[in-house]
C-alpha cells in the first residue's frame, strides 16, 4: 500500500487555514535520483532521502519501491501534492540511474510518461523532455550530493518516468502547448502552495508564450471548459490549438500578459456572471474575491429601456444567472451587448489599448447571446 509522503514543510499561514502543502514533480524526480544513485552505488535501499529546495530549506521524501539490476537502479516516488487540486497528486514518479563508461558527464532525460517539447516558447528545446531547468538542476545537485564533486572515471544517465504520465497529461495543458507523449517535471520552489493563484498565472503566461513563440496574432482567452468549448464550436479549425486558453479568473493579468508578448487580438469568451464582474473593473473575478453587482446590472438593464419594476427586480436578484432570466423573460434587448461593450472598454484600457479585444458572451446553453463590437463576426 502506498504511503503518503510526510511533509512538515508548512507555513504559519497555511497552518492557520488547515492547508497542507505539497511536493512538486521536479521535487519528486530529484529524490528518486538520489534514492537511485545511493542504491546503486552502496547497494543498499533506503527508505527515504532529504532534498534541498531552490530557495532555501529542506524536505524529507519517502522512496515507494526500489529495484537494482546490474550496473543501473530505479527508485520510485509518489508525488503528494497536499492539498491543492493537482492532477499528478499521487503520480509515481520514477528515476532510473545507469553508470556510463563512455563518459563523466551527467545525462538527464526523460523516458516513458514524460513529454517531449514540439513547440516554441515554453523555454526548452523542441525535441528534448519537458523538464524545467530548475528541477533539471534540482536533480544534478541529487547526484553530485551522492557522488561528489571532484573528479569521477564514470558518468551517469538519469532516466525520469511517470507510469501513466501519458493519461495523466490529457488532464493538463500540455496537448495544447505541444507538450506530447506525458507531463512536465515542473516546479520553481520545490514545493506545491494548495490553491496556488502563481502557479495558475504561471500557467497563463506560458500558453501565451507559445502562442507568441508560434507566431499567433490571436488567442481565445476564456473563463474555464465550457466557455471554451462553445469557443471552439464558432471557430472550428480556424483557430490553432495553442491559441486557446483558459484564464479562470486571471482575464486582467492575461491581458497585460498579451500586451507584454505582443499578441495583438485577445477574443474574451464567457459567461454573464465573470463578464459582468470584468465590465465592472474587476480584474480578478473569484467570487471569493468580487460579487456581481447587481445594481450596475440594473442600471446597465434601464439604459436599455427596462422599467423601474424591472429595474428593481434586478437588484433584488439572487444570482448573474437570475438577471439573465429576468432580461430574457422581458425582452429587454441590447443589454448582453452592452455588458460585452463595457467588458472591451475595461479591459482595453487595461492593456493601454495595446490589444484589440473582442468580447463574445454564451448563455448557458451555448447560444451567443451578446457581443462587441457588434460588427465582429464570431461565426
Amino acid at each position: 500500500m502506498r504511503e503518503k509522503q510526510e511533509n512538515n514543510f508548512t507555513s504559519k499561514s497555511e497552518e492557520k487555514k488547515g492547508l497542507r502543502t505539497g511536493f512538486t514533480t521536479g521535487t519528486c524526480a530529484a529524490a528518486a535520483t538520489k534514492l537511485a544513485l545511493a542504491a546503486l552505488l552502496e547497494n543498499s535501499k533506503h527508505e527515504k532521502t532529504t532534498i534541498n529546495l531552490p530557495k532555501g530549506g529542506s524536505v524529507e521524501l519517502k522512496s515507494a519501491w526500489i529495484k537494482i539490476e546490474n550496473n543501473k537502479a530505479t527508485a520510485s516516488v509518489i508525488k503528494d501534492a497536499g492539498d491543492d487540486p493537482d492532477v499528478t497528486n499521487g503520480a509515481e514518479i520514477c528515476a532510473t540511474v545507469t553508470l556510463l563508461q563512455s563518459t563523466n558527464d551527467i545525462i538527464i532525460d526523460g523516458g516513458n510518461g514524460v513529454g517531449r517539447v514540439t513547440k516554441p516558447g515554453l523555454g526548452l528545446e523542441i525535441g528534448k523532455a519537458a523538464i524545467n531547468p530548475i528541477p533539471m538542476k534540482m536533480i544534478k545537485q541529487a547526484v553530485q550530493e551522492i557522488i561528489g564533486t571532484g573528479d569521477k572515471d564514470f558518468g551517469i544517465l538519469v532516466l525520469i518516468s511517470v507510469p501513466r504520465g501519458d493519461e495523466i497529461a490529457k488532464k493538463t495543458d500540455n496537448p495544447r502547448l505541444g507538450i506530447v507523449g506525458g507531463i512536465s517535471i515542473l516546479g520553481t520552489s520545490g514545493i506545491v502552495i494548495p490553491y496556488s493563484t502563481s502557479s495558475f498565472a504561471a500557467s497563463i503566461r506560458q500558453s501565451i508564450d507559445v502562442s507568441a513563440a508560434m507566431n499567433s496574432t490571436t488567442v481565445i482567452l476564456t473563463t474555464g471548459g465550457r466557455s471554451e468549448e462553445f469557443t471552439r464550436r464558432l471557430f472550428d479549425d480556424k483557430v490553432p490549438e495553442h491559441a486557446y486558453i483558459q484564464v479562470g479568473d486571471f482575464v486582467g493579468y492575461a491581458i497585460r500578459q498579451c500586451s507584454t508578448k505582443k499578441i495583438q487580438t485577445a477574443i474574451i469568451g464567457g459567461f454573464i456572471g465573470k463578464l459582468t464582474k470584468m465590465a465592472t473593473g474587476v480584474k480578478q473575478t473569484h467570487v471569493k474575491g468580487s460579487h456581481v453587482d447587481m445594481e450596475f446590472m440594473a442600471d446597465a438593464a434601464f439604459s436599455c429601456g427596462s422599467t423601474d419594476e424591472i429595474a428593481s427586480r434586478i437588484r433584488h436578484a439572487n444570482t448573474a444567472r437570475h438577471v439573465a432570466e429576468i432580461i430574457d423573460t422581458n425582452k429587454i434587448k441590447g443589454f448582453y451587448d452592452l455588458l460585452c461593450k463595457k467588458v472591451c472598454t475595461q479591459l482595453s484600457e487595461y492593456c493601454d489599448y495595446k490589444v484589440a479585444i473582442f468580447v463574445v458572451m454564451f448563455d448557458f446553453n451555448g447560444k451567443v447571446v451578446g457581443k462587441y463590437p457588434r460588427t465582429f463576426n464570431c461565426s
